[in-house]
């Protein structure tokens, strides 16, 4: 049996958490960066198309980064087969050209308080997949209950003074519960190629790919998108370098642990994403239910990690 010390450096637990609970603060980020940067850019709410545009130059630029980082380190990103070729470009149309264009057309016609309560089956898509495609990565008690937990935080965390509206409209509703469907199986098959390309090869391969996709998508939907300031150019640059940064240390972190350790770190993306929105936009975050939501969450970590008795 491999030791702690032969174990890989992201096998191991403590950085394995450590690394996801860094992925997710990241992406957390994305929420105020790219309502900043639809200001920035002056995009309209409803410009569907331009906001694909953005999206789309987000992860080209974040591909083409990490490809960069990976010839910088002597890597071979160009030495694949065809099938392999193949397969990411199927990774980067699902998981970030297909996901993301239902995602964004899902919250066009839900309200955001549903669409982010939807968007969080994701992790449980990713336990419930993990569990019948696994053998070492069955549901169990403690990770069933964790998971209930970390998604009464994320709902606890969009209440607002009124009941939650959960008629269900498939366009709105069911397109985000689809693209969150989408992004957890992609994201399985992804740990299925790191098993033999490279995480950052793959990983920037995928978003260039998929970018290239939005960034066609958009444009030939009538999307536009102008640079108007430096700012709007930094809120991008930023934007890039979460994204490379994140995905590529996502897709390390699932090669080297079970899909069910570290999916339920998911449910931090909508807390940091809250705390990082009032810091940067203002929202007011100074309720009870913010505080009560993070103990939630954490609690859900803990248990989906916790080892059975």
């Amino acid at each position: 049996m491999e030791t702690t010390l032969q174990a890989p450096l992201f096998a191991r637990k403590n950085v394995a958490y450590a690394g996801a609970t860094l992925c997710c603060l990241l992406w957390g980020s994305a929420y105020p960066a790219i309502k900043i940067g639809y200001e920035l850019f002056q995009i309209a709410t409803d410009d569907i198309p331009s906001k694909v545009v953005f999206a789309g130059y987000r992860f080209l630029f974040a591909g083409l980064l990490l490809l960069l980082f990976a010839l910088a380190q002597r890597k071979p990103i160009a030495r694949l087969s065809s099938q392999q070729y193949g397969q990411l470009a199927l990774l980067g149309l699902t998981q970030t050209s297909i996901q993301y264009v239902f995602f964004y057309v899902g919250l066009a016609f839900t309200t955001g308080v549903k669409g982010s309560i939807m968007n969080a089956t994701g992790t449980f898509f990713s336990v419930l997949l993990a569990h019948f495609i696994y053998q070492n990565d069955r549901l169990s008690y403690n990770k069933t209950l964790g998971c209930v937990l970390g998604f009464a935080g994320v709902m606890l965390v969009n209440f607002t003074d009124s009941l939650v509206d959960f008629h269900f409209v498939w366009t709105g509703d069911g397109f985000v519960v689809l693209a969150a469907f989408i992004l957890s199986a992609a994201t399985l098959y992804g740990k299925r190629i790191s098993q033999t390309v490279d995480p950052t090869v793959m990983t920037g391969w995928q978003l260039a790919f998929g970018g290239g996709v939005l960034v066609a998508g958009g444009y030939l939907t009538g999307g536009t998108l102008e640079l108007h300031s430096a700012k709007a150019a930094a809120v991008l640059a930023y934007l890039t370098l979460l994204s490379s940064v994140a995905f590529a240390l996502w897709s390390v972190l699932l090669k080297h642990n079970r899909v069910s350790m570290i999916a339920p770190f998911n449910f931090v993306v909508p807390i940091a994403g809250t705390v990082l929105s009032a810091i940067f936009l203002g929202e007011n975050i100074f309720e009870i239910k913010y505080a009560l939501a993070l103990v939630l969450v954490c609690s859900g970590i803990w248990w989906v990690n916790k080892r059975s008795a």
